[in-house]
Formats: C-alpha cells, sequence, structure tokens
C-alpha cells in the first residue's frame, strides 16, 4: 500500500501531508498519556517488529501478494495515538532508507496507511469490547476483526485520495474494486498476523497490552475534587525481568524475521502495485528521491550476494527503527513524577 510519487497530484499531497503533520501532532501530545517507563520501550519495539513484518509479503491471489500495515496491531498494543506514531516513523525509515513510499507522497502514506487504519481498527476493537465478554480471548478476537477492517478501509481511502487526486484517467469504480477486493484478502493475514501477536503478548504480559488495559479496574483517588488514577506500585525484580525478556523476545524475533526469513517472502508484486500496474495508475510514477540510497529496494549496495545483501539491509531497517522510534517515545512518555504520589493525595486531604 506504499505509495509512490507521481500517483497523486501536488494539491492533494500537500493536503494530506497537513494532515498527517497534525496528526502526528496530536498524537505526540495523546502519546504521553499512553505510555510510561513500562511501555515506552515496548513501543519502540512495535516500530521495529511491524517494520520486520512489513518486508513478509505473501501470496494472496494469483500474482498478487500482501504485507502487514500494523495500524490495528500498534493501536492495540500501545494505544492509538502511540500507534500512529509508530507506522509514521516505519514509514519515515522506510521511504528515507529503502525508498519505499513516496517522499513527495510520505503525507498520503502517513494518512492512509497509519491514520486511517488505526482510527478504524481501534474504534472496531472497542466496539466489539464493549459487547464481549471481559476476557483476554476477547481482546485477540476482536484484534482479529478489527486488523480484518482496518486494511479494506485503507484500499477506500486511497480510492478517495485517487477520485480527488489521480494523475491518469482511470475509472474510479475499476480503481475502487479491484483495490477493495485484493485488500479484503491482503486483510486476512493481517488479521491472523495481529491476533496471533496480540494473542502472545497478552498471554504473559497483559498488563503491558493498552487494548487489554479494561479488563481490570485501577484504583482511583479522589484529588481535588477529581477522580485520578492511583501510582501503579513500584514493579518487582521478577516484573521487570519479564519486561526486559519481553523486549529482548521481540528484538531478536524481529531481527530474524526481517534478516532471514524476509529472503523467502513473496517476491510478487503487492495490492497497490498490482492494481496500479493493472489499472495504469502508474503511467506517471516519478523516480523516488532516495533511489540512490545505499539500502534502496532493500538491499545493500556492493554486497552481491542478494540473500546477505537483504538481510543486512533488513538488520539495518529493524535497528534504526527501534532506536528512531525507542527516542521518540522515550522523550514523549509520561514520567513517574507526573503521577499522583501518596504523599500529594495525603498532604491534599490534610
Amino acid at each position: 500500500m506504499h505509495v509512490p510519487d507521481g500517483f497523486i497530484n501536488a494539491p492533494v499531497s500537500a493536503v494530506t501531508g497537513v494532515v498527517a503533520a497534525g496528526a502526528i501532532a496530536v498524537s505526540l501530545r495523546g502519546a504521553r498519556r499512553e505510555l510510561d517507563e513500562r511501555t515506552a520501550p515496548l513501543a519502540g519495539l512495535v516500530a521495529a517488529f511491524i517494520f520486520a513484518v512489513q518486508m513478509l509479503n505473501f501470496p494472496v491471489a494469483a500474482g498478487t501478494s500482501g504485507h502487514l500495515l500494523g495500524g490495528a496491531l500498534a493501536a492495540i498494543l500501545v494505544g492509538p495515538f502511540t500507534g500512529v506514531l509508530c507506522v509514521s516513523v516505519v514509514l519515515l525509515m522506510q521511504g528515507v532508507l529503502f525508498a519505499d513510499g513516496g517522499l513527495t507522497a510520505l503525507g498520503v502514506n502517513i494518512t492512509d496507511m497509519a491514520i486511517v487504519t488505526t482510527v478504524v481498527s481501534y474504534a472496531v476493537f472497542r466496539g466489539l469490547l464493549a459487547v464481549l465478554p471481559r476476557k483476554r480471548r476477547s481482546v485477540t478476537v476482536a484484534s482479529f476483526v478489527a486488523a480484518l477492517v482496518s486494511v479494506p478501509a485503507a484500499a477506500v481511502a486511497f480510492t478517495l485520495m485517487y477520485a480527488v487526486g489521480g494523475t491518469t484517467d482511470v475509472s474510479i469504480g475499476k480503481v475502487a474494486t479491484a483495490m477493495i477486493g485484493v485488500h479484503v484478502l491482503i486483510g486476512l493475514g493481517e488479521a491472523v498476523i495481529t491476533a496471533l501477536t496480540v494473542g502472545a503478548v497478552v498471554a504473559v504480559r497483559p498488563d503491558l497490552v493498552h487494548g487489554a488495559r479494561g479488563l481490570r479496574q485501577r484504583l482511583r483517588l479522589r484529588v481535588n475534587g477529581e477522580l485520578v488514577d492511583a501510582p501503579a506500585p513500584a514493579a518487582p525484580a521478577a516484573a521487570r525481568a519479564s519486561r526486559r525478556t519481553l523486549w529482548l523476545t521481540g528484538l531478536v524475533t524481529s531481527l530474524v524475521l526481517a534478516g532471514f526469513v524476509s529472503f523467502y517472502a513473496s517476491a510478487n508484486p503487492d495490492g497497490l502495485e498490482k492494481v496500479a500496474h493493472d489499472q495504469g495508475i502508474d503511467k506517471k510514477t516519478e523516480k523516488h528521491t532516495s533511489s540512490d540510497s545505499p539500502l534502496a529496494d532493500y538491499g545493500v549496495r556492493d554486497v552481491s550476494d542478494s540473500r546477505l545483501s537483504g538481510g543486512l539491509a533488513g538488520v539495518i531497517g529493524v535497528g534504526v527503527t527501534v532506536v528512531a522510534g525507542s527516542t521518540v517515545f522515550w522523550a514523549v512518555r509520561r514520567r513517574r513524577d507526573a503521577d499522583v504520589s501518596p504523599a500529594s493525595t495525603a498532604s491534599t486531604g490534610a
């Protein structure tokens, strides 16, 4: 679903750039309410994991492949505001370093793949949790459905943007039918990956999953006439160790997926590439600004062995993404001294 330069005209690209910038600004503020010292490292890992899994194209139809978009996965694991930032970090790294997704189309891609998928999936997820039993299994089920819906929703969003700012004269009806049809199939793959990942994390550390926080009630205190969450007790050494284990396991998994498993991914064009070629949308595709990057097309320049080149590029991508994402999320996290402390509540009640 990475839109290259030339698919969408300059005015619409500029408008989506403004929309994307505004959404990121709002998300930076919102992420502070979602992240703390425990979950900020997880958010950086989620971004790296999405980068890695996006390298694993899976076949969905004759001559067509798909890959994870990641909006639903990020929103459920670390929160919708942080989810927008996670996918945006991935898209920025892909566009700048790997020439994947146009730079003038960065606003289009963030709007489509980060904002639309996150907002739609999290709304569906919360709606389902409101009616499903309050059990961990419900989180996994809701994750599956939310992820499934998010992908065709992104296809619809692209179709609307193309209807307004497409650079080729192609019937919108044909574009919509082709895009939505193939991305429903891709959505099934997205749903399976999302549900398996969320289910695995919920099974070992449900307290770290944003979407599972409503399964238990947190103690609330009245401060200055307002109810606020009571401070979480200091994590025991075992809990801290399990967070480190989860983080290291996730990082190693991401490195293995990007550095080794990606070599066996489907070489077929993804849904958007296939539709663009079949319908003639790609006639005015422009050369990528970063086409001369030493990592362009997910390979390392001057490394002749394709398996080694792709593997090194994947490992570098995971490393850069986890560092960039972790830096952002650690900077915007809610610091412990900003939480309500027992001392402050005692003084207020005096």
